[in-house]
């Protein structure tokens, strides 16, 4: 084993967040050593790892992309390659590709207060280890298994004579032109696939156990098309982002605060798109209020136009086995496939199942709970980059690490080894930190940090408010502990 590295800051993953904490550190610490260690061999995330036929983002570029760096255009709504291009293209035109490790996987982390470092261990793709000494420790690695995702075992899959395929693991060599294809699953993954797929196979089938809120959108965006014609480019990228930030902050604070009048305009659009004599009671009307779970959003409504040409459409119902041509259901019904997707999820990974201890002692995710959704408790000098649910996910991202860097400077400046959030007092009351009902959120609840119901606890899923409390907010707040 080689000495080990020594570095300022250590970002894990090089996807969105972790490409925007580096450009941050770069730029407001630029005497600050810093690496970003990527596990796989390519950066970008999620958008590299998924490869699916029509993969997307669902949530709008102009909010989803950097604001030191605006996403080109007015599309609003980008395509997985485009997004992941652009990732690349950011590293690149600010030298941050120069900064990250491909092919290290981070597996311990292990601080000591004496010292006030972190000991990083990370195995390489060649299967040695490589350590790392940091004096912060910030995490942008997301929240799920990069490895494998979430799949139900049904009654006699191995009878089927097709290929079941997960999106996650998406063979490249699939053929399913003119085929009948079953597409199991109502997220966002699943009204992806469904118009995509639909393209060339015969028929496409979108089985669903229950649905969910499905709305369409523009792909391009004719108000941002008209401010980046008048206006100068920055001022315009600034115009359309908060355009977006405010529409997505409103109709959030609707929905909530109104759900069954959001729940009856929501149906009422989809019942527009499909027609009069459509079942959207049974197939678009979900069980639960919106914003429960994420909505599903479609570009230009191409889900419903692959429904309305007959070329895809939904069955709602149970699994009750699988057979040689395709799927049985509870209510009898027979599916007749020549190839299944399983689009069912995610499974969560918190910090990619990296041991995390401080001074010898393990921690326990599920007994944490965060601070202002980006540190933990009694965790020194580490910060967590988890973006929104209810927004784009760069947004709380980039406020996160600028706050990260504001902390650092702070510790240099006032001669600090490290900060931590003191624990809280369990008597505020605890829930999880992600409180959606999404079948991938409450499988893993148990091994979630907690929040709590109040600031600095208290993960807000607003961008306002956390921009008021992480870039202007003070950093030493009574909660935060400074230690020389």
């Amino acid at each position: 084993m080689s000495a080990p590295v020594e570095m300022d800051v250590l970002v894990v993953g090089a996807g969105l967040s972790g490409i925007a904490a580096g450009y941050y550190l770069s730029h407001r610490l630029p005497h600050k050593r810093f690496a970003i260690l990527e596990a796989r061999d390519s950066l970008g995330g999620t958008w590299d790892l998924f490869r699916y036929p029509g993969v997307r983002s669902d949530s709008d570029m102009h909010t989803l992309g950097y604001s030191f760096r605006p996403w080109n255009g007015d599309i609003a709504l980008a395509d997985g390659p485009s997004i992941k291009a652009y990732i690349a293209e950011t590293a690149r035109a600010y030298g941050l590709d120069r900064h990250i490790r491909y092919g290290r996987r981070v597996v311990r982390a292990a601080w000591c207060s004496e010292q006030a470092v972190w000991t990083v261990t990370a195995v390489t793709s060649t299967g040695e280890n490589e350590i790392y000494r940091c004096r912060f420790l910030f995490m942008c690695s997301g929240y799920y298994d990069y490895e494998r995702g979430y799949l139900p075992q049904w009654a006699e899959m191995d009878r089927f004579q097709g290929p079941i395929v997960h999106p996650q693991a998406w063979p490249g060599d699939l053929e399913y032109r003119d085929a009948q294809v079953v597409v199991i699953g109502s997220g966002a993954t699943a009204v992806t696939i469904v118009p995509a797929m639909a393209a060339q196979a015969a028929h496409v089938t979108m089985l669903q156990r229950s649905p969910t809120y499905v709305v369409s959108l523009p792909r391009r965006d004719a108000v941002a098309r008209w401010i980046y014609r008048f206006a100068p480019r920055r001022i315009a990228h600034g115009l359309v982002r908060w355009k977006y930030v405010l529409l997505q902050m409103f109709f959030y604070a609707f929905m909530r605060a109104f759900p069954q009048r959001a729940k009856k305009r929501i149906t009422g659009l989809v019942a527009q798109e499909l027609g009069a004599h459509y079942d959207v009671a049974t197939h678009f009307t979900p069980r639960y209020n919106p914003w429960d779970q994420r909505l599903c959003l479609v570009p230009d409504g191409d889900l419903f136009a692959a429904i309305r040409s007959g070329r895809a459409s939904v069955v709602t119902g149970e699994i009750e086995r699988f057979v040689s041509d395709g799927i049985v259901l509870k209510s009898g019904a027979h599916l007749r496939a020549d190839v299944v997707v399983a689009a069912t999820g995610l499974q969560l990974k918190l910090f990619g199942d990296m041991q995390l201890c401080v001074d010898g002692r393990e921690i326990d995710m599920a007994e944490q709970v965060a601070y202002k959704g980006m540190m933990l408790c009694d965790v020194p000098n580490f910060g967590w980059a988890l973006g929104y649910t209810n927004a784009s996910w760069t947004l709380k991202c980039e406020l996160t690490a600028r706050y990260v860097c504001r902390l650092i400077e702070h510790l240099d400046r006032n001669g600090y080894a490290y900060a931590q959030p003191k624990r809280p007092d369990r008597s505020i009351g605890l829930e999880p930190a992600i409180s959606l009902t999404s079948g991938y959120i409450q499988r893993a609840i148990a091994k979630l940090p907690k929040q709590a119901a109040r600031a600095p606890w208290k993960l807000y899923q607003n961008y306002a408010l956390d921009l008021a409390s992480l870039r202007f907010g003070r950093l030493d707040d009574g909660v935060m502990e400074f230690v020389r």
